[in-house]
């Protein structure tokens, strides 16, 4: 491996050798998340080579001697998307002997909101393809990754209820509907959209544009944003989203 690598699986053969730079039995894998069409997404890939081969999986990487674990998640989801600015947080540390069939390995899971459009995916020097896959309809994955998206989404429906994460997923200026499709994603249930506008309106969270949709072939829709300090206290102290 090369330190110019920007795509790397974390779990590799026994027989390939690492720089050292790299730490052997540490990884980050990264679990990529955008809202497309009304569904969230997941972005994953399909590598060439090791016990990964032909199988799609996280993006990973091992993490450096000298970055520390939020670096190194952060190092990867920007040099996969190109997006340098986005919602990071610590998933889990997997530690399970024998997630990997070589060696021990231990990963440290990370989930990252990039808006869709903002993402120039770049294929690494062990990937096939780069894909989006709604997380409904993953295919087969490697190792233990199938695992940590369980985790990642239970995670979220707890996490989305009581912070403002998922408006990371949103361009500066939205719909009432776009931000009532992503709590819908995420929680996997159909809200009242009388019921949900008024729990969005009672944090006086958004501030109305005066501006309307562009170009859309249905009725256009009023656009908002956040208000940005009200934003950073919910990020602070929270809420309770009960649906």
């Amino acid at each position: 491996m090369h330190n110019n690598t920007q795509l790397f699986i974390t779990q590799v053969d026994q027989e390939e050798p690492l720089t050292d730079d790299y730490m052997k039995n540490l990884s980050v894998d990264n679990l990529i998340y955008a809202m497309d069409e009304g569904k969230l997404k997941v972005l994953l890939a399909k590598y060439k080579q090791g016990a990964a081969a032909n199988k799609w999986g996280l993006i990973g990487h091992w993490v450096k001697f000298d970055e520390d674990l939020d670096s190194a998640a952060h190092r990867v989801v920007t040099q996969a998307t190109g997006v340098k600015n986005f919602h990071l947080d610590q998933l889990a540390t997997f530690g399970n002997v024998k997630r990997y069939p070589y060696h021990r390995i231990i990963t440290v899971a990370y989930y990252a909101f990039v808006r869709k459009d903002e993402v120039n995916i770049v294929h690494g020097d062990n990937t096939h393809e780069v894909a989006w896959f709604d997380v409904k309809k993953l295919p087969d994955l490697i190792f233990d990754h199938k695992e940590i998206i369980v985790a990642s989404l239970a995670h979220l429906k707890y996490k989305v209820r009581h912070e403002p994460i998922g408006f990371s997923l949103l361009p500066e200026k939205f719909t009432l509907f776009q931000l009532q499709e992503i709590y819908e994603a995420i929680l996997d249930t159909k809200l009242d959209k009388p019921n949900f506008r008024r729990k969005i309106q009672k944090m006086n969270l958004l501030i109305n544009c005066k501006e309307k949709q562009q170009d859309v072939a249905h009725r256009a829709a009023a656009l908002f944003r956040f208000d940005i300090n009200v934003y950073e206290k919910l990020k602070d102290f929270g809420f309770n989203f009960e649906y």
